[in-house]
């Protein structure tokens, strides 16, 4: 879109920037309470020193904008060293880690050499008081060779205290992987879920964004509540889905000359969007399941009674 379209777009709803973005901005954190809780959880655990955190959320739940609003939230005295893309090798995890400890390795160097490097910088780290944190998003696609090595990290402590706390967030995928190496998963000493939001909490979600873009208190909601109940609808109360839906249904409202989108631009928005699934369209799947389940048991019924 145009510059000069862009700014009568923001201009028409009273916004200062684009309300709905995708890439996660931890000016716009909303603390619903799943997220809070996480958010909460993590700081509290790592305050005392735990060793292993683990966050698990589906596609879109907020795990990357948690994942930097833990970042940026981490108190003085932390080091914080971050992997957002961890499909690595172990010899790259090790290389990873080094360098976010300011240390470059080239690829020929042993994994050896780099662990060793690893574990000098994190006793000096800690003897001078400095907490270090490992944050890894994206940790499903770890591989269970890599995970290996992350736990072996792990084990590196002093008699009093860990060397390396670890944050993981991932997809659920990452549950599976952690399944294959018994002696990881034992480890996790806090772990959470990220749920979709309620309806009431997708609501407060919108509201938020739309305030933190700019629009002033006084204005009245710019999701009228219906429109919030079918944007809940077709988005699941998935956050990343929610926000593409809201954005389209701004657009379509904006081109329409509406104050505010109703229930015709969200359901339109909807059908746009690939990863949105109507609520019509949604009990209509379920409707056909039920009836091929029914069939189903009445077929079974059926070989029941005539054997």
């Amino acid at each position: 879109m145009p510059a000069g379209r862009t700014l009568s777009y923001l201009a028409h709803f009273g916004l200062a920037e684009t309300p709905f973005g995708l890439t996660p901005d931890t000016d716009f954190f909303f603390a619903s309470p799943p997220h809070r809780e996480a958010l909460d959880t993590l700081l509290h655990a790592l305050a005392g020193g735990e060793g292993f955190l683990r966050i698990v959320g589906a596609v879109g739940t907020g795990k990357t904008l948690l994942c930097r609003t833990l970042l940026a939230a981490l108190p003085s005295g932390t080091r914080a060293l971050y992997l957002p893309n961890p499909a690595l090798d172990p010899a790259g995890i090790l290389r990873a880690v080094a360098a976010e400890l300011g240390f470059e390795f080239c690829d020929s160097e042993s994994a050896y050499t780099v662990q060793r490097s690893i574990e000098t910088r994190l006793i000096e780290l800690a003897a001078a008081g400095i907490q270090v944190v490992l944050v890894i998003d994206e940790a499903q696609a770890l591989s269970p060779e890599s995970l290996e090595t992350v736990r072996l990290l792990s084990n590196l402590e002093t008699e009093k205290q860990k060397l390396l706390c670890i944050v993981l967030f991932g997809q659920p995928e990452l549950d599976a992987r952690l399944e294959i190496i018994p002696q990881f998963k034992t480890r996790i000493s806090f772990h959470d879920t990220l749920r979709p939001l309620t309806r009431s909490e997708l609501a407060a979600y919108l509201d938020h964004r739309v305030a933190r873009a700019g629009r002033g208190p006084a204005a009245a909601p710019l999701f009228p509540a219906r429109a919030v109940a079918a944007l809940h609808a077709a988005s699941g109360g998935v956050p990343r889905v929610a926000n593409v839906v809201a954005h389209k249904t701004l657009l379509l409202a904006w081109g329409r000359g509406l104050e505010r989108p109703g229930l015709r631009e969200v359901r339109e928005a909807a059908r746009d969007t690939l990863a949105a699934r109507p609520a019509s369209v949604r009990l209509r799947i379920l409707a056909g399941i039920a009836l091929v389940a029914a069939g189903a048991i009445a077929g079974w019924l059926a070989q029941g009674i005539l054997a």
